[in-house]
């Protein structure tokens, strides 16, 4: 398989695996530590605002390419095998449907709020 098909496998399951943590969210069986974890991470995925901004050279986008798929697999492991073949059925399903990318206000919430705190706190150690 040549790399250029291999890293688009991999965007696949990533991009998969995030939309089962949406769905897990909301399945009864999952446990409560799993859907923190889920929750904050679709939140953050979906968001419309990085918590590090792309137009940082190189560190931009490593929360793209390396935090974001960690914390997704992290968050997949937690989930019991039955709510993981669940969610990725119902996550293959709205992808084959091509249905509309879902959004997390929430998520900018929190980035906006992580960015003003940290404003913040450097606005008082320079005061």
């Amino acid at each position: 398989m040549k790399p250029t098909e291999t890293l688009r496998q991999w965007a696949r399951t990533i991009k998969r695996d995030g939309l089962t943590l949406w769905f897990a969210r909301k399945h009864p069986a999952t446990p409560w530590h799993a859907k923190v974890l889920g929750i904050v991470v679709v939140a953050y995925a979906l968001s419309p605002i990085d918590l590090i901004p792309d137009f940082i050279p190189v560190l931009g986008y490593l929360d793209d390419v390396l935090l974001l798929p960690a914390l997704i697999y992290l968050a997949i492991k937690l989930l019991p095998a039955q709510v993981l073949a669940d969610c990725r059925a119902q996550a293959e399903a709205w992808l084959a449907a091509k249905a509309a990318k879902p959004r997390s206000r929430a998520g900018a919430v929190a980035v906006v709020l992580i960015w003003l705190a940290l404003a913040g706190g450097l606005w008082l150690a320079l005061a």
